[in-house]
């Protein structure tokens, strides 16, 4: 799962409202992930006094990390998809599954 030889993808929603440095953020943190990994990768943003959290989680095999960042703009807070099809792996805003 998530072979960094796929193709990686990502929505218009993540283009528009994900900063650039958290989306490399993301997929570098599922590169290092120890396999196996889950086909689906949730993270969750959100901000707290000014820093960006982000809260990593997968089902099979249960995975759970969080990681505190400093924001270099303004935080995001967003549910975001990271799913491996077999073929293909894009990154989407929930609400756009």
């Amino acid at each position: 799962m998530f072979e960094e030889s796929k193709p990686r993808y990502l929505t218009r929603g993540i283009d528009a409202e994900i900063p650039l440095e958290l989306q490399m953020f993301m997929w570098e943190v599922v590169d290092r992930m120890p396999e196996p990994k889950d086909y689906l990768q949730v993270f969750r943003l959100t901000e707290q006094n000014g820093l960006q959290i982000i809260h990593h989680t997968a089902e099979q095999p249960k995975y759970e990390m969080t990681y505190i960042l400093p924001t270099m703009t303004k935080a995001v807070t967003a549910k975001v998809y990271i799913i491996d099809d077999g073929e293909n792996c894009t990154m989407l805003l929930a609400e756009e599954y």
